[in-house]
This record gives structure tokens, C-alpha cells and sequence, in this order.
């Protein structure tokens, strides 16, 4: 299976391999270049800008490029956001985007298909609309707790993919660069964004849907460098106004590339300059950290570019299959296995404690909790509910509707959650007492929720019965993104959502 587990800590490891991991760093991209450097083009022999970096790595990527994993994720990331759409389609916010863009962008002409309805919108309008469904869904990917790169990211490789006529590989090629740019430049700094009032869900999410779609419409390193700049003056999200995030933020992704491909410039410095993207949504352009997952407080804007193609934080992404808060799906995951493991039945049970990443006990951000895991009194929804739930049913539902099993709501005022900040993301440490006096221990790793397609498909089946489209439709569309790579037209997958 792609991507070997291992015991290792999923941030360390991968945050060491990539480079991004910022003590002891080289100073910031930004306090390299002198604050007199006018805007515009490098000079010749001087440092190119991130934008420029990501742009010229993005305009050179061959599917050829691609390591399988990449590819296999890419295809089961794609699958999922289909599937979230299908089941998000007929959600009340999904309906209203529906009517907002059908009443007004019905019937462009060089449009792209809404998902499910069948209306030909606008680009954008499409991708706003696809994004709105997929949300509505809440079967989604998960990178670094916060952020759903999928929600936005496929639905404008999908606009783009169907108005260029795309073939399966062109699509996954811009979507692996999509997920890579905004993997990368998000990684470190979500928890900062996050305390200054900012969703860094949309505020990342709308580069890497920038980059997606323009590799797809074969824009040029010139065109992407001004679409990543132009993404600086469209990004948004607010912790206060959650209403309306990564749809969005794929509006205005494919704004973006409609003006560079018209030729309209951004600064060349926009990302790093002394006014730009981090100086704004961080507060500094030097690497400088309010909150972080590790613990450590500094971040190398340099390290945003290295490594691009050899190292891909795009494999960091998860599966969220369970309609909740990614920080509680190993709660389920973890506890089931460790009651497997042992044969421990609900009656067995005595409490339960499990051990967590600190901030995830304080949604969205410390600077502004809206849920304090640790100290909440146990309610459905909640951290103990679900790890609950894991002893109890040995899962979660991924269809919505059941009643909460009486035995679930009992138990869940019997588990505690303590912070640490020594556990990594989605990792906890789940420790089961027995009403006989033993304890059992189960060290989460928090890559449980990486696999391969076909075990997302495997798991996903469970949603059939909730579906807009027969379950024969369901195992084509689930066949055309196992094939997708040698499909001569990536908008076929569209095409099957549409009843």
C-alpha cells in the first residue's frame, strides 16, 4: 500500500523530510532580498520570488513526474470529493449556491457543468457551486487539522478540466500541484493565521485551486507566477463569519487565472514581499510563529520551494470520512482497535482517557476556542462522544440519521481528554480501564488515515444507500477515477454525477 506506516511522528518525519521544520533555520525568504528591489521580474542572477519558484516548477510538471502514491492519492481524493458532492447535493447551503448560480450564470457558453444538477454556469460559478456541495457533504480530506484542500482545489481542476477538454492525466497532474503548493505553503503557519482571525482553509486553499487550474488551461510560468500573485489579493476567510469559506476561495481562485491568462501582472513579490501575503495573514514575512503543531515558534520561508517534486507534503493529506471535526476521527479509529485488539466490550469499561495534540483541544485556534475539548461537559459531536462511539460500535456511521446508541451517551461522561504538546496531530494515546482493575494502551501514530483507493473505496461503499445516482452509476464513477490516468477525458467523471 502507498506510503508505508510507521511509528514514527507523522509531523517530525515528514516536516524533517521537507525541510520545513523552522529551528535553526536560514533567515526568512523575506530578509534575503533588499527592501529596495522594485516589483517586477528578477534581475538576472538574483533569487526568484516563491511565486516565481512554485510557478516555474508547476509549468515544467509532467504527469511522468509523479510518484505512484501521488497519483493514487490524487485519484482518491478526486473520488472522495465526488462522493461528498453526490451526498451534499441536496443540502439546504448546496441548493442555495445552486440557485445563486444557475439564476444568474446559467448557460455560458464556455462553461463548466454543475455537479448532480446538470447546469452549464460560468467557471467560476461552477466551482463555487461544486465546492458548496462538496462541503455540504462532509466527506472530506484533512491536512494539518484545518484545512480541506479537496473542497476547493477539485471542483476548479474540474471546471478546468472539462472547458480544456482535458485527459485524466493532464487533470491529475494540476491537481497533485494544486494540493503541493497549498500543502506547502499552509504547513507551518495555520496555526498563526488561525490566531490573527483568519480560516486557513480558504486562505491557503484558494493557491493551491489558483495552481490547479492553471496547469490544467496550460498557462505559462509567466501566467501562473501572476495567478499565485493575484490569489495574494483574493485570498479570505474569517473565524467570526464562518459562513462561506473554501467555496469561495474557488470563486476567486478561478478569477485569478482568468486574469493572468488575460495578462494581468501581480507582484512578483507578493508572497514574501515586506507587505505581502505572510507579512499580512501572519503578521511577519520572517518565519515568525504565535502557535505551532510541534511547539516550535520559527518557519523558513525558504523552505516553502525546497525540494519541490522529490518531497510531497501533498501525502500528508488524510481521508475525513466520518462527518465530524478531523481531530476526532483517530478518537473512533483507535479506540475500536484497541477494544478489537483486546476483546473489550462496552460492559467491560470502567473510563477511558486519551491523550491529545493540545490544540486540538481548542477548535479553531487558542486565541479564539469555540470548543475546549478538555474541559467540555461530554455532549454528541463532542471528542468523548466519539471516542465513545469507538468502544461501543467499533465505528462511526458515515450516513447521517442513526439514533446515538444509549449505551454511547452513558460512556462518553466517562472519558477524559488531556492535553499535551508533545502528541502529534490526530496521534492521541487512548488508555482503556477495566472494571477489573487492568488498563490497556494504544499510541496513535496519525497516518491511521492514509491508504490506498481502493480501501477508500471499500470504506466509502457505506454511503451507497444515501446517494443521488443508482449504485451501478456509483461503481462506474468509482471505475473511471481508478482509471483516470488513462481516460482521454478527465470531465467524464462530471458527467456521472448528473442522475
Amino acid at each position: 500500500m502507498p506510503g508505508e506506516l510507521t511509528r514514527r511522528s507523522l509531523l517530525q518525519s515528514s516536516l524533517a523530510a521537507g525541510g520545513l521544520l523552522g529551528a535553526g533555520a536560514a533567515p526568512s525568504f523575506g530578509a534575503m532580498l533588499p527592501e529596495t528591489r522594485p516589483q517586477g521580474a528578477p534581475q538576472a542572477g538574483s533569487t526568484a520570488s516563491i511565486s516565481r519558484q512554485f510557478a516555474r516548477w508547476v509549468a515544467g510538471l509532467r504527469y511522468e513526474d509523479l510518484p505512484p502514491e501521488v497519483v493514487d492519492r490524487a485519484r482518491g481524493l478526486t473520488f472522495t470529493a465526488l462522493a461528498s458532492a453526490l451526498l451534499g447535493s441536496d443540502v439546504p447551503a448546496a441548493q442555495q449556491a445552486i440557485r445563486i448560480v444557475t439564476e444568474d450564470e446559467a448557460g455560458a457558453a464556455h462553461g463548466a457543468t454543475l455537479l448532480v444538477e446538470g447546469t452549464r454556469a460560468t467557471k467560476a460559478g461552477a466551482a463555487f457551486a461544486n465546492a458548496e456541495m462538496v462541503w455540504a457533504g462532509r466527506k472530506l480530506d484533512t491536512f494539518r487539522m484545518l484545512l480541506h484542500p479537496g473542497t476547493c482545489i477539485v471542483p476548479c481542476a474540474l471546471a478546468a478540466a472539462e472547458t480544456e477538454e482535458a485527459s485524466g492525466r493532464d487533470f491529475i497532474t494540476g491537481l497533485a500541484a494544486g494540493y503541493e503548493v497549498t500543502s506547502r505553503m499552509a504547513a507551518e503557519f495555520i496555526p498563526t493565521v488561525m490566531a490573527r482571525g483568519f480560516h486557513a482553509g480558504p486562505v491557503f486553499g484558494i493557491f493551491g485551486s489558483a495552481v490547479a487550474a492553471a496547469k490544467i488551461m496550460r498557462l505559462s510560468e509567466d501566467q501562473v507566477t501572476h495567478a499565485i500573485g493575484l490569489c495574494v489579493n483574493l485570498a479570505g476567510g474569517n473565524l467570526e463569519s464562518l459562513s462561506l469559506r473554501e467555496s469561495a476561495a474557488a470563486r476567486n481562485a478561478m478569477l485569478a487565472v482568468a486574469l493572468a491568462k488575460q495578462g494581468r501582472t501581480a507582484g512578483e513579490r507578493a508572497i514574501e514581499g515586506d507587505a505581502g501575503f505572510y507579512h499580512a495573514y501572519a503578521g511577519n514575512n520572517r518565519g515568525d510563529l504565535t502557535y505551532s503543531f510541534t511547539g516550535d515558534t520559527r518557519a523558513s520561508l525558504d523552505a516553502l520551494t525546497a525540494g519541490l517534486g522529490e518531497t510531497w507534503l501533498f501525502l500528508e493529506t488524510l481521508y475525513r470520512n466520518y462527518s465530524t471535526a478531523g481531530y476526532n476521527i483517530a478518537h473512533v479509529a483507535v479506540t475500536a482497535e484497541l477494544c478489537e485488539e483486546h476483546g473489550i466490550r462496552y460492559e467491560d469499561v470502567d473510563r477511558v482517557e486519551a491523550v491529545v495534540n493540545w490544540l486540538e483541544t481548542q477548535y479553531p485556534s487558542p486565541a479564539f476556542p469555540t470548543r475546549r475539548e478538555d474541559t467540555a461537559v461530554a455532549a454528541p459531536g463532542r471528542t468523548k462522544y466519539f471516542a465513545a462511539y469507538g468502544v461501543v460500535r467499533r465505528g462511526y456511521p458515515l450516513l447521517p440519521g442513526a439514533p446515538d446508541p444509549p449505551e454511547v451517551l452513558e460512556l462518553m461522561h466517562r472519558v477524559t481528554i488531556i492535553p499535551s504538546h508533545e502528541m502529534t496531530l490526530f496521534g492521541p494515546r487512548i488508555t482503556i480501564f477495566t472494571k477489573d482493575g487492568q488498563s490497556y494502551t494504544k499510541q496513535a501514530t496519525g497516518r491511521e488515515f492514509i491508504w490506498d483507493f481502493d480501501e477508500q473505496v471499500r470504506r466509502m461503499r457505506e454511503v451507497v444507500p444515501g446517494l443521488p445516482i443508482p449504485a451501478a452509476r456509483f461503481e462506474e464513477l468509482i471505475a473511471t477515477c481508478r482509471d483516470l490516468d488513462r481516460a482521454p477525458r478527465a470531465d467524464r467523471l462530471v458527467e456521472l454525477t448528473v442522475p
